[in-house]
């Protein structure tokens, strides 16, 4: 059984940047999209320009909070996906070359 230093672990530094990352992006699109909304229910909507400005941002920052969590999760499972690929991938690659050692390099004996 191996031991890990999580807190010195490549692949949970990458991964806890991936998630950052994407919670800021996603923080930033739903902002976005909302402070839009927002705009068009102040202009066009008589209940929203009725909302008190605490409860605008209370929605605001909701929807910010929601899309930093779900693009967060989204970044996070797409590395986590990208990093089990390339485990895969260099496993192949240790199988076949020990099959390419095993079998195909002539051997000592078969030489002489």
């Amino acid at each position: 059984m191996r031991s890990y230093d999580w807190m010195n672990n490549e692949d949970v530094a990458q991964a806890e940047w991936e998630a950052t990352r994407g919670g800021i992006v996603g923080a930033a699109k739903w902002g976005a999209v909302f402070a839009v909304l927002g705009g068009i229910g102040q202009v066009y909507s008589p209940l929203y320009r009725g909302l008190t400005i605490q409860f605008k941002l209370y929605i605001q920052t909701s929807a910010m909070i929601v899309g930093g969590v779900i693009e967060g999760d989204y970044r996070l499972r797409e590395y986590e996906a990208h990093v089990r690929m390339q485990r895969r991938i260099q496993r192949d690659r240790a199988k076949w070359q020990r099959y390419e050692q095993e079998f195909l390099e002539p051997k000592d004996s078969e030489t002489k």
